[in-house]
């Protein structure tokens, strides 16, 4: 078993306006050194098995479910393997 979590975001080239609103707030409270805030989502997936398996199995749920290629990118860690 390998728990793997999967980060989602924004492509660079796509405007963010949820991190572009956090960045405005976190300036109100005047903290003006703060020059860029990127949202984002993470999954924690556990997959049985290891190596190939896990990077197969995240790449098809990345693909088909988790992400729109045409705004978002991902990447993953491994968290845990057994």
């Amino acid at each position: 078993m390998t728990k793997v979590r999967i980060f989602v975001t924004y492509k660079q080239s796509v405007f963010d306006p949820q991190g572009e609103t956090i960045k405005d707030a976190i300036h109100t409270l005047g903290h003006d050194e703060v020059k860029d805030v990127q949202v984002g989502k993470f999954f924690d997936v556990t997959v049985e098995g290891t190596g190939k398996v896990v990077e197969k199995t995240i790449e098809e749920i990345a693909d088909q479910l988790l992400v729109n290629f045409n705004m978002e990118t991902y990447k993953y860690q491994v968290m845990e393997e057994e």
